[in-house]
């Protein structure tokens, strides 16, 4: 049986992951997966791809706030799960070629990251009534939506498929170097490329593109630096498809509710 075996949620794009036993499947990926976002003075999302420091900051969920602290410094800021905002507030920010509705957070949180950056940077929200459609060629209704994701809501990589690219490593790498929503067990390497339609418990799922690997996988996500080539350099030798290096499955949900570690998962149809 294939089970489902971590789930990871990443509040603030591009920074740490909080690891959970349990999670919210929403209309746009999992409950506070993604719905904050850094920007530059122009609104252009920030990235660990450029900025591999971003790692060192780890959110936490502390009461009816997220946490959220620069681990080498030991400082840290609050903001709320749930903020609210007056209408009049929104800024258009872009996340790759996608413009999007967004609110700043407040004055003090963008300041409290511009000083440990060292460069002018917004801290946004992106509320519940903006709506980012996905790519309508790989949309199923046309009417799905995502966060501040890259592309999609929800991404899924096999143990196995760690295990494989590990076994092929002169040193390891954890799976957060590939920052996965789910992670499943007892499955074969790379058997998630072919899922179509799967299910999370009792939660419907399709599996629309293999996800495509850059730069962002050779950052050590302790250390917040450049790690060197690999694991992006092995992968490229044995996982390239069309110039792309593939590891993962990029997934869209077609249902709501609770997701637990230990969850069967099972798969109904493979793309052919």
């Amino acid at each position: 049986m294939l089970e489902l075996s971590e789930i990871w949620v990443y509040p603030v794009k591009s920074l740490g992951g909080i690891q959970q036993q349990e999670s919210n499947v929403t209309d746009r990926g999992l409950e506070l997966d993604r719905r904050w976002l850094l920007v530059d003075a122009d609104g252009r999302f920030l990235s660990q791809r450029e900025y591999p420091e971003l790692a060192l900051f780890k959110p936490e969920i502390a009461g009816d706030s997220l946490r959220i602290t620069q681990r080498v410094l030991s400082e840290s800021i609050d903001v709320l799960l749930r903020p609210v905002f007056s209408k009049e507030e929104k800024i258009e920010v872009t996340v790759w070629e996608d413009t999007i509705e967004a609110y700043e957070v407040s004055n003090d949180s963008s300041d409290w990251f511009t000083k440990l950056l060292g460069f002018p940077v917004r801290l946004m929200y992106m509320p519940d009534d903006s709506e980012r459609k996905l790519d309508p060629d790989y949309s199923i209704t046309g009417n799905e939506i995502t966060s501040f994701s890259d592309a999609y809501p929800f991404l899924i990589i096999g143990q196995s498929s760690l295990d494989d690219l590990n076994g092929r490593l002169e040193t390891k790498v954890p799976m957060n170097r590939f920052r996965p929503n789910f992670v499943f067990t007892n499955g074969e390497a790379f058997e998630e490329d072919n899922w179509r339609e799967f299910k999370i418990g009792n939660i419907s799922f399709v599996g629309v593109k293999p996800c495509d690997r850059c730069v962002m996988t050779t950052v050590d996500q302790e250390k917040g630096v450049v790690s060197g080539k690999d694991p992006l350099k092995t992968l490229a030798q044995y996982r390239n498809f069309g110039n792309k290096v593939l590891f993962g499955q990029n997934v869209i949900g077609l249902g709501l509710g609770i997701v637990s570690v230990g969850d069967e998962v099972k798969v109904l149809s493979k793309s052919k």
